[in-house]
């Protein structure tokens, strides 16, 4: 079992004929991730070779979904391009949008995001490295070979640190790991993942990875003590960040005591979550968490 990807997800590629979509898409591949087509329409028809997979290129969404049932697009187009591009997923109904790209108008962010959920379309991101689920399928910039399948589910604001709890847990395996992005507006919040996981029968713990700024972290908190019953563990990034100082991700931002580290890591901790001052110490308190059940 995995939450929002499997290795039946069909998957299409906006932006696949571009630099950063070639490259993805070959390691989604190797990755065994069932791409179905990319999204150009000026190059509608045409094929691209990926070492031994010929890729078909659409003119749209819809036609990708028409001919082959893909139920998963990864997007991978300029921020000027990604509101049309994502705007073009949710009108064709696809039920997963995966959107990669960096450097998006929030107030392009704000119209799509509130567009596909009027059509049912979940997005992942924007300014996420997308979701994985090991053994199964890679939607997006993930590195498919540092850690195996396992009963950890893990949801994310900060790509490079998905990266190292996987690594840091790479004996112990994943169901799904998600990286939601750190923007200040994203298409799925902690809270959405949380909910999954909890449902997934094969997600035995729930990793956590928040980091200063906005209350996502607080209200997720809320949300696990009221409606999660498997162990979290959660990290929080930022501990040392100087006072006043906007760091990393666009939404990083402190402002007097609210979006604080130390508040994040009280309000999970007053809901049960143990809560690892680096990601070194979350992985042995994950460790522990499941060897003492």
């Amino acid at each position: 079992m995995a939450i929002h990807l499997t290795k039946e997800s069909k998957v299409l590629v906006q932006g696949m004929t571009g630099a950063e979509g070639m490259k993805h898409t070959r390691r989604m591949l190797a990755a065994g991730t069932n791409v179905v087509g990319g999204v150009n329409p000026r190059k509608s028809g045409q094929c691209v070779d990926f070492d031994e997979r010929t890729v078909p290129v659409f003119g749209s969404v819809a036609d990708g979904i028409r001919t082959t049932g893909a139920d998963v697009t990864v997007i991978f187009v300029p921020p000027a391009f990604a509101k049309d591009a994502v705007t073009e997923a949710a009108d064709a109904r696809i039920p997963l949008a995966v959107v990669i790209t960096e450097g998006i108008p929030v107030h392009d962010t704000v119209a799509f995001t509130a567009h596909a959920r009027r059509t049912g379309t979940r997005i992942i991101g924007p300014n996420c490295p997308g979701l994985i689920t090991p053994g199964q399928s890679n939607a997006g910039i993930i590195p498919a070979d540092i850690t195996k399948p396992g009963p950890v589910g893990l949801v994310s604001k900060s790509g490079t640190l998905t990266y190292q709890l996987m690594y840091e847990l790479r004996d112990t395996g994943f169901s799904t790991c998600v990286g939601i992005g750190g923007d200040p507006v994203v298409g799925t919040s902690h809270i959405d993942c949380l909910t999954a996981f909890q449902d997934d029968p094969d997600t035995e713990l729930i990793v956590l990875i928040g980091e200063i700024g906005g209350d996502a972290e607080e209200r997720a908190a809320a949300r696990i003590r009221d409606h999660i019953t498997k162990p979290v563990v959660a990290y929080v990034a930022g501990f040392t960040a100087p006072e006043g100082r906007t760091m990393g991700h666009a939404g990083a931002i402190v402002s007097g005591s609210s979006g604080t580290a130390r508040a994040k890591q009280e309000a999970l901790e007053s809901a049960g979550v143990r809560v690892g001052r680096t990601p070194t110490e979350t992985a042995r308190l994950v460790m522990e968490t499941l060897r003492n059940g």
